[in-house]
């Protein structure tokens, strides 16, 4: 991978990583937002259930955004956590912060 292909994909990580910290920032300010009052307490407990698995959502993704920067200074970016081949180009322009090549993902499925 071309050192200008590394900038480029660290920079992405490093976007991304700051619109996911910015994403569960904000849902942290709106967590206190429900009212513990409300009459349908089904409503709030689906509502904060949705906001946990939200939460949760972004929180892996933060992990695989950080995992891939750390891959990058390591020297071992790019290259597949099963197999050890190499992650095509394409499929880590696509999805920055692949850990596995095409043929590994395809077959866990």
């Amino acid at each position: 991978m071309s050192d200008a292909t590394v900038a480029e994909q660290r920079a992405a990580l490093a976007a991304e990583r700051d619109r996911v910290t910015s994403e569960l920032a904000a849902i942290g300010v709106d967590r206190g937002s429900f009212d513990d009052g409300f009459a349908d307490s089904g409503q709030v407990t689906a509502e904060r259930g949705e906001v946990d698995a939200l939460v949760g959502s972004l929180r892996d993704t933060l992990n695989e955004i950080e995992s891939a920067l750390e891959k990058l200074d390591a020297g071992s970016y790019g290259l597949c956590e099963v197999c050890g081949g190499p992650i095509g180009e394409a499929r880590l322009e696509a999805m920055p912060a692949a850990r596995l090549c095409i043929s590994c993902a395809s077959a866990r499925r």
